[in-house]
């Protein structure tokens, strides 16, 4: 599998993923789901909402590629976090509005970006402002990586609130080769 294959598998898993998550979160209430729990990001919204935060920093960095990618351009529209706590929305239905314009966003730069793209390094400031230089693709992975972290701490999260999310596993999504 070339590396935009393993890219756009990974943006569709996302996705998929992500959709699975909130279904299963919707069916809480709002108490429950902002409920504190002990996980990094406090409650299953909060550690949802930090995800989104993560995404939308990660997706504007990725703005700053040489190759300017179009699926890059609805960034402008939406709130900058200034913090991986901040709030992004008022409860999951805000939320999952907000979720799935970042995951269509995700899939359309994947669907943009060719495999001539991801050896170039870029360039970004962390949230300390502290400059840095790092190889594209290992970026990309990172952002898949960090989401399925947190939302591997969601599904948790939601099973000990007594919901079950389902199937999770990304073989889920890969095609056989018969």
């Amino acid at each position: 599998m070339q590396r935009i294959d393993h890219i756009r598998l990974m943006a569709r898993y996302n996705s998929w993923m992500n959709e699975r998550l909130y279904t299963a979160a919707s069916t809480l209430p709002d108490e429950a789901l902002s409920a504190e729990r002990g996980a990094f990001f406090g409650s299953i919204l909060g550690t949802l909402n930090h995800l989104v935060v993560a995404d939308r920093i990660w997706l504007e960095r990725y703005a700053e590629h040489p190759a300017n990618f179009q699926a890059l351009q609805v960034l402008a529209g939406l709130e900058k976090p200034t913090r991986l706590d901040q709030p992004m929305a008022a409860d999951i239905r805000a939320l999952t509005l907000l979720r799935r314009r970042l995951d269509e966003c995700i899939e359309a730069l994947a669907t943009e970006m060719g495999e001539e793209h991801l050896d170039q390094p870029l360039s970004y400031r962390n949230m300390k402002d502290v400059p840095a230089q790092k190889h594209f693709f290992a970026l990309l992975m990172h952002l898949f990586n960090h989401q399925t972290h947190h939302r591997g701490q969601a599904t948790t999260l939601l099973s000990q609130a007594g919901v079950d999310v389902g199937v999770t596993d990304l073989l889920a999504l890969i095609p056989d080769e018969l």
